[in-house]
């Protein structure tokens, strides 16, 4: 069983084991990238996601959780097509974003998440 490890930024990546823990219970808002190996596109977002945990470390907690290997987290959530980015607020699914953007779409997501917060 892999257990949660650090990339090079804040990024944690997950199992299905820690998902409830990590993301569920969490008491910050949670942005999930759900990703994998395989996908183009999730590489080309991925130092976009690094940067952004960097940025709002301590207000926002970020994941990362492969469908290949994470199938039934996957599935819970319906992930159809990836990259699929989940906001987890109290345990529930708030916002999601489906395919690669820019580093300013997934802020303006974040940011509208920590205002309804406060």
């Amino acid at each position: 069983m892999m257990s949660k490890q650090k990339t090079d930024g804040k990024v944690i990546h997950l199992n299905n084991g820690e998902f409830e823990t990590q993301v569920l219970k969490s008491n910050v808002p949670v942005l999930v990238d759900f990703y994998a190996d395989w996908c183009g596109p999730c590489h080309a977002i991925a130092p976009t996601i690094e940067a952004l945990s960097n940025e709002f470390e301590g207000k926002v907690k970020f994941v990362k959780v492969d469908v290949d290997a994470n199938q039934e987290v996957a599935s819970r959530y319906e992930i159809m097509s990836i990259p699929t980015i989940m906001l987890f607020e109290n345990g529930r699914v708030e916002d999601s974003i489906v395919g690669a953007y820019p580093a300013s779409v997934y802020k303006q997501h974040i940011e509208r998440a920590l205002n309804r917060g406060s």
